[in-house]
């Protein structure tokens, strides 16, 4: 089983009392993850459950929560060591969160859970488990995931943003590599997948479930039309501001509704929404926000997207790794991404000079100190400080 960037983070609590609830797209890697982690304990006083089996829901169903310790006493719990146990995909249950904040309460018990995202999973805990859990998100693969996922590098690099530069040599190692990575996502199932019809049967699938599970079976929206259909205006979006004046009359509905949707696809894993920039908190909710997929891969299968569109939103998810991200934009002006209100990054698929001092004026204007082009193509200019996105 290959491990995850996350997981080492998440191991730091297994001592902690706090159950850990680990939220994110379905087929991301949730439970691959969490059985690493079940495999590492080093005790016979741990079970797993899968709550999308109704046999291992009706373990938690009964009325004296008591009762329900003693049979998980009986299923192999040692009522006199630390015990453990592992619950994938909580959410099919809402109930369960009163069980095992009991059994957290009363017997200290171990709790790992996995849900398919914080959209439900928002709703079903904030009384219950209040205070006693820690939250970690799992996203699809990062590019250094990508490369130990298809064995090319033997450990999981680091996580950070290679500002030198680089030759030549170094940026081609794995040049075609990361267009696969842009064109088919990181899906860890996708990413192994050996051939290219594999990997589009595979994304087809990911879709196909998300509309079956987090659309009809878990959500209250039963209008899955008006929901394709956005998802489809959105993906000629990316990287583009979105007017919900204009989505709403396209759509047919009223903005209001816009918004829930937007709020639903971004709390199950499909999009991201970045604010603008600004010193004032108050400027940045109101001013338009940009759009971005989750995964570029699932984008392309859903509609024909640009290079420099699919590009950019890659670089996105990759840069949203190290921090918080904002655009800016005025009618003359704009800079793609500005992390941590520290560094100003413009996204070129084949980056200049030019490029690069504009940047640098608008940064400048805005006291950005650190400006970089983030270019798909080598640049062979050494006097433009640029980054490349295999070493995001």
């Amino acid at each position: 089983m290959k491990k995850r960037r996350i997981e080492p983070n998440i191991e730091k609590f297994i001592k902690h009392d706090n159950a850990i609830v680990l939220t994110g797209a379905r087929r991301v890697g949730k439970t691959s993850l969490l059985k690493n982690i079940f495999r590492k304990i080093e005790s016979e006083s741990k079970l797993w459950f899968d709550l999308d089996n109704p046999l291992h829901q009706k373990i938690f169903e009964g009325l004296d929560y008591n009762d329900v310790y003693k049979e998980l006493i009986d299923m192999g719990l040692h009522p006199k060591q630390r015990k453990y146990v592992f619950i994938d995909e909580v959410q099919n249950f809402p109930e369960i969160t009163k069980v095992i904040k009991y059994l957290i309460d009363h017997y200290k018990i171990k709790f790992f859970l996995t849900g398919s995202s914080s959209f439900y999973l928002r709703n079903l805990f904030p009384e219950s488990l209040a205070g006693r859990k820690f939250e970690f998100n799992l996203y699809p693969l990062d590019f250094g995931e990508f490369l130990y996922f298809k064995g090319l590098v033997k450990e999981i690099p680091d996580l950070k943003i290679d500002f030198k530069n680089i030759t030549e040599v170094r940026y081609e190692k794995f040049d075609q590599e990361y267009t696969e990575f842009i064109r088919y996502g990181s899906f860890p199932q996708v990413v192994l997948a050996e051939s290219t019809e594999e990997k589009k049967l595979l994304l087809a699938d990911i879709f196909k479930s998300f509309f079956q599970m987090d659309i009809l079976k878990l959500s209250q929206y039963k209008d899955v039309k008006e929901i394709r259909e956005l998802i489809i205006l959105l993906t000629r979006r990316i990287g583009s501001k979105l007017d919900i004046s204009k989505l709403a009359a396209e759509l047919g509905v009223q903005r209001a509704k816009v918004y829930s949707y937007l709020e639903f696809l971004q709390a199950t894993f499909m999009i991201n929404l970045v604010s603008q920039y600004s010193k004032s908190v108050d400027k940045s909710i109101a001013a338009g926000k940009k759009i971005y997929f989750v995964d570029t891969g699932l984008a392309s299968y859903i509609n024909q997207i640009g290079e420099g569109e699919l590009f950019e939103n890659a670089v996105f998810n990759s840069l949203s790794r190290h921090g918080t991200l904002n655009y800016y934009t005025d009618k003359t002006q704009e800079i793609d991404f500005i992390l941590n209100k520290e560094y100003a990054f413009e996204v070129k698929l084949t980056g200049a000079k030019t490029y690069y001092d504009k940047l640098l004026k608008t940064a400048t204007k805005l006291s950005l100190e650190k400006s970089f082009l983030i270019s798909k193509s080598f640049v062979k200019d050494k006097s433009v400080p640029v980054v490349y996105p295999q070493g995001l």
